[in-house]
């Protein structure tokens, strides 16, 4: 017993520098893949999806399939923390690609049979995705720092900030696909679309394949095979745990009409900005390339807001920054913006698209980052939480959007910010001096 304990204390000290090298170039590696496996499959899914609005116009089909999808995001957001433990997060990513592969299929023949369908099951699949890519970045993150002896709070901030700026990036690529493939055709038509969608399910399919080259990870971020199934009794005590306990932390509480706020940002330029501000000004084909503009600085934004995120105190100027960039947006929709002609009227859709760029690329690291930072305990149950508000709050718009109109929307978005924000504001604040307290040395200790 002696020797094989001596055995497994030495072993270690002798390959203990190779394998550290190794480990760590694995985090980064998986960070590269899991960044690039997302950009294949969502500059397929964003541009289609900004399309929805304008290109499947009957009975409002694409903007009430959008609404659909959400809502069923929303609902089975509930549940996605529960199956990401069942699967592993690496296996959880797998699955929710064919989700966005079959809502792809769908626009090539769409209609009321094949997009709700479609819509439905896509909800469910979006909120294991989305659950699943959360925790295993997060869990990505905190393996890398703990060993490379680094602070948790920048390896999260740089690996969001990565990951954020690449999936941004999509808006740009897959807009830019857009602009090059369709035409607007006589009497409103678009042509094209076909074509469109047989490339987009091709970079879809590479994307799928490319998540099999992930390691294997569970929510605490060490690498293996899951736990052992357990009964169905324990299975139902964990969901209710994940949907009804982070409901009880005051933080959540908190951070909830930011989760909200996010949805609204993203479904307003969706559903409302491409049909009101770009296809009047721009047509149909023109929504590609200002979608493009979007997605550029929001790729550009999220790496730097990434990289200038260190803790607390970091990420409250940084979203302080996001929020007075789209309210100056808002704003000048509300008060100022009328469509034009001529040179200014190509360039007001294209700055206002940087500008809200700019908001949602911090958002999206930003919040990432802030749920890495405070729940570290439950990290599935608070990016279920996310997904949950933020996908209820995207189908509500969609479902609304024929039956509101802008300026009403614009308003509801503004009181929704500062609402938000002032919440947002009392988290951080509330969060460092509980922070600053904790680690504070005590006097005669």
């Amino acid at each position: 017993m002696d020797s094989g304990d001596s055995r497994d204390e030495e072993s270690p000290l002798v390959v203990s520098d190779s394998q550290s090298d190794k480990t760590r170039q694995n985090h980064t590696r998986d960070v590269h893949v899991l960044s690039c496996a997302f950009l294949l499959i969502f500059l397929a899914y964003g541009a289609t999806q900004n399309l929805e609005s304008t290109v499947n116009t009957e009975k409002d089909l694409g903007t009430i399939s959008l609404g659909i999808l959400y809502l069923s995001f929303t609902i089975f957001s509930l549940f996605a923390s529960l199956v990401v433990r069942m699967m592993g997060s690496k296996n959880a990513l797998i699955l929710g690609t064919t989700g966005y592969w079959l809502f792809m299929a769908a626009n090539l023949k769409p209609s009321w049979f094949t997009m709700v369908p479609a819509s439905v099951y896509l909800g469910f699949a979006a909120s294991v995705i989305w659950v699943g890519e959360g925790t295993y970045l997060t869990a990505t993150a905190r393996c890398h720092a703990n060993d490379s002896n680094l602070h948790e709070g920048t390896v999260i901030g740089n690996f969001n900030g990565e990951f954020w700026g690449m999936f941004a990036s999509h808006q740009f690529v897959g807009n830019l696909i857009t602009l090059v493939l369709l035409q607007d055709g006589k009497e409103g038509s678009t042509g094209g679309t076909t074509l469109l969608f047989i490339v987009f399910l091709c970079s879809m399919s590479l994307g799928t394949i490319l998540m099999c080259f992930l390691h294997r990870r569970d929510g605490k971020g060490e690498e293996g095979p899951l736990e052992p199934a357990v009964s169905a009794c324990s299975y139902a005590v964990s969901l209710s745990k994940s949907v009804i306990t982070p409901l009880f932390d005051v933080r959540m509480l908190l951070i909830i009409p930011l989760f909200v706020y996010s949805g609204l940002q993203q479904a307003f330029v969706w559903a409302e900005f491409t049909k009101y501000i770009v296809t009047p000004a721009l047509g149909v084909s023109g929504v590609g390339g200002s979608m493009a503009v979007f997605g550029a600085f929001d790729a550009v934004c999220s790496v730097v807001a990434g990289r200038l995120t260190s803790g607390l105190l970091s990420i409250t100027w940084i979203v302080s920054g996001g929020a007075f960039a789209q309210v100056i947006v808002m704003l000048w929709i509300l008060l100022k913006y009328r469509v034009t002609s001529g040179v200014l009227g190509t360039l007001y859709p294209l700055l206002m698209a940087a500008i809200w760029g700019i908001g949602d690329g911090i958002l999206n690291t930003q919040i990432n980052a802030l749920i890495g930072i405070l729940f570290k305990n439950d990290t599935e149950g608070a990016f279920a939480q996310y997904k949950v508000w933020q996908s209820a709050s995207i189908s509500a718009v969609f479902f609304l959007s024929p039956y509101i109109s802008l300026q009403a929307m614009l308003v509801v978005m503004l009181a929704s910010l500062f609402t938000a924000f002032s919440a947002f504001l009392f988290l951080t604040l509330k969060a460092e001096r509980a922070f600053s307290s904790s680690t504070s040395p005590h006097v005669g200790s």
